[in-house]
């Protein structure tokens, strides 16, 4: 299948709920199957084994994200599984629309380790 990143954007904007649901993974899975990839689920911090497997690459530290670029952020204490989000190239989607790449205050406080995708 090909990537229709376009796509994948605009069921991510199309979908997004007010606040977080708890289910980010889903969400960008849902988006990128939207986009026409088959994609496997997993934990958000799993999410990169994932997206590799349907043909994401990880970029280098420091690149700047692109539009249907997708982020898999570490967990912090009180959030285990992490969060992945897929990027308009202006704002953040997961389960909800977000104001940084960072999706909460506490993320934001920590600032853990995170990894972007981008399609082949």
């Amino acid at each position: 299948m090909s990537w229709n990143k376009d796509e994948a954007i605009s069921w991510a904007r199309q979908h997004a709920q007010p606040h977080s649901t708890g289910y980010c993974a889903r969400y960008v899975a849902r988006a990128i199957e939207a986009g026409g990839l088959s994609i496997s689920g997993a934990n958000a911090h799993d999410f990169g084994g994932s997206l590799s497997a349907a043909g994401f690459y990880e970029m280098p530290g420091g690149t700047p994200p692109e539009n249907g670029d997708v982020v898999v952020i570490q967990p912090i204490t009180g959030h285990p599984y992490g969060h992945t989000a897929i990027y308009d190239g202006v704002d953040w989607y997961s389960d909800f629309k977000q104001r940084t790449m960072y999706p909460g205050n506490a993320y934001r406080q920590v600032q853990p380790a995170f990894k972007i995708y981008r399609m082949r």
